[in-house]
């Protein structure tokens, strides 16, 4: 890769980051603050709060037939989420360690504290835990297999790929043949580098 997308990719991901940045410091000046991990309201937020919190029963009647229709759908994913959470943990806790890949903490991927807000009814709240869950498990499963695939195949795909993982862009070019095998140890070292 050469020094200016190496440059535009560096750029971009330090935007990103200060763009998470910003957005989670106006969101905890003006709604709440955050003491250790304890999400902290003003009073009378919190009493607004729970004077918009709808009760179930008229939250289910307020339900389209869309809602009801999907609902065995979205709610039977659990079981394989569960079981790829399963495997990938397992995975990383056996493979990792024996080629020296730092291990990815689930924690900082799998955030679940949608269920405090006291505006949800207890639907809603297992709804967001469940949403929460998934997604937080995607990331995860992305960043194990990313690191994976830094570790033994980092080479870019021949066909544009959209959607790519951050260390997509520092992979061998495609068909760059010379050099693969010192390429490929100096990645497996650059991940082993992170862990230190």
């Amino acid at each position: 890769m050469n020094d200016e997308i190496r440059r535009l990719v560096q750029q971009l991901a330090d935007l990103e980051e200060e763009l998470r940045d910003k957005l989670h410091e106006q969101e905890t000046r003006v709604l709440y603050q955050l003491e250790g991990k304890k999400v902290l309201f003003q009073e009378q937020v919190k009493e607004a709060h729970a004077a918009l919190q709808e009760a179930v029963l008229p939250y289910l009647r307020r339900a389209s037939w869309r809602s009801y229709l999907s609902a065995p759908f979205i709610y039977s994913l659990i079981i394989p989420f569960a079981l790829l959470d399963l495997f990938v943990s397992s995975y990383q806790a056996v493979c990792f360690p024996l080629y020296r890949i730092p291990r990815v903490k689930r924690s900082r991927y799998i955030v679940i504290d949608r269920h405090h807000l006291s505006y949800l009814n207890s639907l809603q709240r297992f709804n967001c835990v469940y949403c929460g869950y998934v997604n937080g498990l995607i990331a995860f499963v992305r960043e194990v297999a990313s690191r994976t695939e830094q570790y033994w195949c980092p080479i870019k795909h021949a066909r544009r790929v959209t959607g790519s993982h951050t260390r997509y862009s520092n992979f061998l070019d495609y068909g760059d043949a010379e050099g693969f095998e010192e390429k490929l140890q100096l990645l497996r070292e650059q991940l082993r580098k992170k862990a230190a």
